[in-house]
């Protein structure tokens, strides 16, 4: 393998500091510096992303009185993808008193993420988790309650607690329209300057510090660059390399990738997310996949024939000729296992040849207990818009028959390198929310992704940040300076390239290709073999795109087809990483496992002593520098992973 990357020297995060676990976050914040608020007036920060983690810190940054500029490529801020997040946001509230705690939570993350992500941040995160809801709710965002009109929480996988706050099946609408509404503020203030329809396509580095961005006006295909004191990344997760995913179609890796080859290591690429819970794909001619909400699990029942092949409709399988192989394998747990193992145990059944539905991808969610026990009205008051989307998409009714699901790409544990103050390796570069690695390990738990967003934007972030903008005042950098014309000069050449190929094949066609090679080889289950033919044909892909794409129009217009092709070459790159990250890590963990490593009776198995540690990669053009940050547990003991 040492043909494929080197070692480098180990990295660390310096900036958390010691002491008691519970204490770190005030020690932190006590010990950074501020910056007064006639001061804040005279800094700049670019905040790239306005989901849940970019709006609600570009909204208290402006809020704190910085000169905040804001870049999202939707045609407004609300439309960025946390939109679409259904299921909920956790927090530690315990206000079902039933044991759960900052602790309790701080454990369920670490135990979730198969012991694969730093104490300090997760136990910060758990810390912070209390606020966001108070945050929330005083912006008027109307979370479930239940009949007395207190909040109401409901259980999700990998908890044994009822700690997840939601909205319907509607909580990243209303959790963002919240973030949007205090950008908006922000906007009308003047102390946020928005930039809607903009992409980020290159990071400006001056003497090795982030001092601005090059961004490209999509309308007009003007080629902007922006300049601030300091640089904010929340463009989200790569999880579009795949093709097929729950993702928007517009999500895609491209400002952070930019981030990484200038610099910023990217830590952790192989561990995505496989979600257990999405509507199963009824045709190659699908572009994208749907998500059904991880909370369809607190009153669904997961099963599938016991007999393979068995092809009778569900109402005309008795019960004893069914397996509810959640609740047969993981009794502690049932259907409330963490995704990773859900999605796992269904892809067994299927390869079993007990799958249900159109090629036999697809296990049932099955609702007739609850609908008999709770009553049609309740389950519908809980989960009823999440029903209307199945049937609109399906044209099945899951009141009277059971939902088809199938494991699907959602979320992406892996990002950009960041220490605890959410710094990548390049100074004045921040990445927050699902565009970095820090808080999740190998496999995040259900509602968590909303609650490390705001949790960043309104809480961590805007803490952190002040302390490395008090070494202000900055140098003024003009756009005449060498490294700005250099970063823009770039931007147009790349264009100009991928105009001119003029080939026979459309950016799509490439796409669906690397989205195919990455789903069968570095998708639910890795092997040597499989990954090492990736990797090679990723390389033979990648060269033939860049000979035979077709970019038709010109970069001065609304061109759909270059801002595909530009993120489709990222895409090759960082799928490499992936292959290459997911080859070296000769161990099974959480999202990412590797066939070679199970346990007997085929749950993933760690090997602590060899890969306890984050895999952060440099960029070299070449074979990439593989730098490891060991992970050291105080609070909270490495056990091989259970749920049964």
């Amino acid at each position: 393998m040492t043909e494929l990357f080197t070692e480098g020297a180990p990295v660390e995060d310096t900036k958390a500091p010691d002491g008691p676990i519970n204490e770190r976050w005030d020690k932190r914040r006590f010990g950074g510096k501020l910056v007064n608020p006639a001061n804040r007036r005279k800094l700049s920060v670019i905040v790239v992303g306005t989901g849940l983690a970019g709006g609600s810190a570009a909204a208290t940054l402006g809020e704190l009185g910085y000169q905040v500029k804001s870049f999202c490529y939707q045609d407004s801020p609300r439309r960025a993808h946390s939109i679409a997040a259904q299921g909920g946001i956790n927090a530690a509230k315990n206000y079902r008193n039933d044991g759960d705690s900052i602790q309790r939570l701080f454990y369920d993350t670490v135990k979730g993420g198969d012991y694969r992500s730093r104490e300090s941040n997760v136990y910060r995160l758990a810390q912070v988790s209390v606020e966001i809801i108070d945050q929330c709710v005083a912006q008027g965002v109307p979370f479930a309650r239940d009949y007395g009109g207190l909040l109401d929480t409901r259980s999700f996988g990998g908890v044994q607690v009822s700690r997840t706050f939601y909205a319907r099946g509607q909580t990243g609408q209303q959790l963002l329209l919240g973030a949007y509404q205090a950008l908006e503020r922000q906007i009308a203030a003047g102390t946020v300057e928005m930039f809607s329809r903009h992409e980020m396509l290159e990071l400006i580095v001056v003497d090795g510090v982030a001092r601005g961005i090059v961004a490209r006006d999509m309308i007009t295909g003007e080629i902007e660059t922006h300049l601030a004191d300091a640089v904010v990344l929340a463009s989200g997760g790569y999880g579009n390399v795949f093709f097929l995913s729950t993702n928007a179609k517009g999500c895609n890796v491209t400002a952070t990738w930019r981030a990484h080859r200038k610099g910023a290591l990217f830590a952790n690429p192989c561990y995505t997310q496989i979600h257990p819970t999405c509507i199963p794909q009824s045709g190659e001619h699908q572009s994208k996949l749907t998500l059904m909400s991880e909370s369809l699990r607190n009153d669904g029942r997961v099963w599938v024939p016991v007999k393979k092949g068995d092809t009778r409709k569900p109402a005309d399988i008795p019960e004893d000729e069914r397996d509810y192989y959640l609740e047969r394998i993981y009794p502690s747990f049932g259907n409330l296992v963490p995704r990773d193992i859900a999605s796992r145990a269904a892809k067994n059944v299927c390869d079993e040849g007990r799958g249900v539905g159109p090629g036999g991808l697809g296990v049932y969610l099955d609702f007739a207990d609850a609908i008999q026990r709770l009553g049609r009205d309740a389950v519908a008051a809980k989960y009823g818009n999440l029903f209307e989307m199945y049937e609109r998409i399906t044209g099945e009714d899951p009141f009277e028959v059971p939902m088809r699901i199938y494991p699907a790409v959602h979320y992406t544990m892996g990002g950009l390198w960041v220490d605890y103050d959410l710094q990548s390796t390049i100074p004045g570069l921040f990445v927050i929310g699902e565009a970095n690695f820090s808080d999740h390990g190998a496999n995040r738990l259900g509602a968590s992704a909303l609650m490390q967003g705001l949790a960043d934007g309104y809480f961590v972030l805007p803490n952190t940040i002040s302390d490395y903008l008090a070494k202000g005042p900055f140098e003024k950098i003009d756009e005449d300076h060498e490294a700005v014309v250099e970063a823009r000069e770039a931007v147009k050449g790349r264009i100009e390239k991928l105009l001119s190929i003029d080939g026979d094949r459309t950016p799509d066609s490439f796409h669906r290709e690397l989205g195919a090679l990455m789903w069968e080889y570095c998708g639910m289950e890795r092997t040597d073999a499989g990954l090492r033919k990736a990797i090679d044909r990723i390389r033979e892909l990648r060269e033939e795109f860049w000979t035979r794409v077709k970019v038709p129009g010109e970069n001065e217009e609304l061109n759909q087809n270059l801002e595909k092709a530009g993120r489709i070459a990222d895409f090759f790159e960082l799928a490499e990483l992936m292959c290459i990250d997911a080859l070296h890590r000769e161990e099974s963990c959480g999202g990412h496992f590797r066939a070679e490593s199970q346990t007997p009776d085929g749950e993933a198995l760690r090997d602590d002593e060899r890969f306890a540690y984050v895999a952060a990669w440099e960029y070299t053009g070449g074979a990439p520098v593989l730098h490891k940050e060991a992970l050291e547990y105080e609070y909270v003991k490495m056990t091989q992973r259970s749920y049964k």
